[in-house]
């Protein structure tokens, strides 16, 4: 409730709304407001998002070796945002909080499983697949946030959080 879903917001007696990391984890939450609606979104959609990123950064960054590799950092960052989100159609509870860790799950096809990869090797391969050209020799990433780190590596509704 209260996330515009399911009508709760529409009479809460509020003015505004923050939504914040959420639209990180998964930047269609515009839409699911407005539409009053889960969108179970598909992988395909969800990097065609990805895509739409990397077109956009080379637009502003520039399609140089620096422009490049600029947006593949930025892609990244993000990523390591995206991998948090679990597709609606797998959730055996909703709405999903974004404190939860989901367990390690197979995806509905290969393109989702990838995507909901916690390893920054896997957010690499999609981050190669989607600007179309592999990283330099020896290119590493590690996040700068903390959101893919957690203790135990528990899912929140293991250890009896509920939001």
């Amino acid at each position: 409730g209260g996330d515009g879903g399911d009508g709760t917001l529409a009479d809460a007696p509020v003015s505004s709304v923050m939504v914040a990391r959420g639209a990180l984890v998964k930047p269609w939450i515009f839409t699911e407001i407005k539409e009053r609606r889960r969108w179970d979104i598909s992988s395909g959609e969800r990097f065609n998002l990805v895509k739409d990123f990397v077109k956009f950064g080379f637009e502003h960054w520039g399609a140089d070796e620096r422009g490049v590799e600029t947006c593949r950092r930025f892609l990244l960052e993000w990523l390591s945002y995206t991998h948090r989100y679990i597709p609606v159609g797998l959730l055996e509870v909703q709405p999903q909080r974004l404190n939860w860790r989901p367990p390690v799950y197979r995806g509905r096809d290969d393109l989702e499983t990838l995507m909901s990869s916690e390893k920054p090797e896997d957010w690499i391969e999609l981050a190669t697949r989607a600007i179309g050209k592999p990283p330099p020799e020896g290119f590493r990433f590690t996040p700068k946030h903390k959101s893919s780190s957690y203790e135990g590596g528990k899912h929140a509704a293991e250890e009896g959080a509920n939001g």
